[in-house]
């Protein structure tokens, strides 16, 4: 990207250890580098997530143009009557569940009168 040769890195050491000292050169160079594999980790993430993102938008529209390819299906009335036998089925299969610790109850309330008696 930056295109810099092993010449210009010399030249850009010798420039900080003029400037910062030997004491402080280290110490910033440590600096530097994590904020370089910051910014290059950062950088990874925000194109993975924008690859990902361009594949869910080509996923959608494959699935779109997949949904107005297919015919429409006539609905009839019988779909309609199916629907509120389902929701009767449904309901009656709740009804059971719901009252199942009232009878579990009640049933050991009798088992211990039954154990008292004896």
């Amino acid at each position: 990207m930056f295109d810099v040769g092993f010449s210009e890195l010399v030249l850009l050491f010798v420039i900080g250890l003029l400037i910062l000292g030997p004491e402080r050169l280290p110490r910033v160079a440590s600096q530097l580098g994590r904020w370089v594999g910051r910014a290059r980790r950062t950088a990874t993430q925000l194109r993975m997530q924008l690859e990902r993102e361009m594949t869910m938008n080509d996923i959608m529209q494959q699935q779109r143009k997949t949904e107005r390819d297919k015919p429409a299906k006539p609905q009839t009335e019988d779909t309609s009557t199916d629907d509120a036998a389902a929701d009767d089925d449904s309901a009656s299969a709740v009804m059971p569940s719901d009252t199942a610790p009232q009878q579990a109850e009640a049933e050991s309330t009798t088992a211990d009168n039954d154990a008292d008696k004896h």
